[in-house]
């Protein structure tokens, strides 16, 4: 396989991808699954050498018909029984959205499938429809953005095309700019992210969270360009409308209480090398919930990236992975792994 080709070792390969040796010896020999974050982990360690289509087939042989007839089972169980009412599905997107703070992508990626399929036999209504398209956003972010139609990119545009059915301006403008900022914010497919973002602000001027988080997507493909002056031109305008919309509620991918604002500012401003991120860092972990870990995470990994930014690249880059490293890796997400990336990649560039 593409590790034993790159004379790499599964030990070494654990240490560089900060999963267990024995859980990475269970996903090589199929007793595991692959789940995207993983692929994506060997991906960056072996780099072409790896492809995706054959380490998911790896796990496919296991887990895919078992997945696959549970799937079924549940549509046909759904279409057999009585249909859930709006109000229901409004309370399991919100339950998802809620979820998604806490829950690793594989944990979460099954369950809201199963309850995917269930649902596009039901929209018959454009309630329904707005329902569908935040929940095939949250779904996006479970998955890799590079992987065609089965990736992030599919998901999103499918989900701006149910929001358009719902015909609820709030939601065709949150579903793309919320959209856009997953991609920004990884720094992924910034003509994709810049094209959803320019969507949305264009569908609306009245401050809401779909516009702000499609604002600081802006800023963030500015960044990530080297535009400096633009970027910081955008969040100060993201910071305007977050004055005026942003959450009370504080654990949830559908708000953006002060704690998560920072959050994203801190990533941008660590990008840039700018001094303001130290103070976007520490007003994130003050006004954080103390049960995210994850998050917590993001923002020593944006110390990280601060580090290498300002020049310490091998300072910084040790500090990005040990932070890593103390996650559990059952919390591991897409994000971190690709933060972690974008650290490496500074870092290199700065020796």
């Amino acid at each position: 396989m593409a590790r034993t080709d790159a004379a790499v070792t599964l030990t070494q390969m654990a240490a560089r991808t900060n999963y267990s040796k024995s859980h990475l010896c269970n996903v090589e020999l199929g007793k595991r699954p692959a789940t995207p974050d993983l692929v994506l982990a060997y991906e960056r360690v072996l780099g072409d050498r790896v492809q995706r289509r054959d380490a998911l087939v790896l796990a496919a042989a296991v887990v895919v018909p078992s997945a696959v007839a549970e799937l079924i089972q549940h549509g046909f169980a759904a279409a057999m029984g009585p249909r859930r009412g709006v109000d229901d599905w409004v309370a399991r997107a919100e339950a998802y959205g809620q979820d998604y703070m806490s829950l690793g992508a594989a944990e979460l990626q099954g369950r809201l499938a199963s309850d995917l399929v269930v649902l596009q036999q039901e929209l018959n209504n454009p309630h329904l429809w707005a329902v569908a398209a935040r929940l095939m956003t949250v779904y996006g972010k479970t998955l890799p953005t590079n992987d065609g139609r089965r990736g992030a990119i599919r998901s999103y545009e499918m989900a701006a095309i149910a929001a358009d059915r719902s015909a609820d301006l709030a939601t065709r403008v949150w579903v793309r700019g919320r959209a856009a900022l997953a991609l920004a914010y990884e720094g992924a497919h910034l003509a994709v992210a810049a094209r959803l973002a320019g969507q949305a602000v264009a569908l609306s001027d009245r401050p809401s969270l779909g516009r702000l988080t499609a604002l600081t997507a802006q800023a963030h493909v500015a960044a990530v360009r080297g535009d400096a002056t633009t970027a910081l031109h955008t969040l100060d305008e993201a910071r305007r409308v977050f004055a005026v919309v942003g959450s009370e509620e504080q654990v949830s991918d559908f708000a953006v209480p002060e704690w998560r604002f920072h959050t994203f500012e801190s990533m941008l401003l660590s990008r840039l090398g700018h001094p303001g991120a130290v103070a976007a860092q520490e007003a994130a972990d003050r006004t954080r919930p103390a049960r995210l870990p994850r998050f917590a995470t993001h923002i020593e990994l944006h110390r990280g990236l601060l580090m290498a930014s300002a020049g310490d690249a091998a300072g910084g880059l040790r500090y990005a992975r040990r932070a890593l490293e103390r996650l559990p890796a059952h919390r591991h997400s897409l994000s971190l792994r690709l933060m972690l990336a974008e650290v490496e990649r500074v870092a290199a560039a700065a020796t």
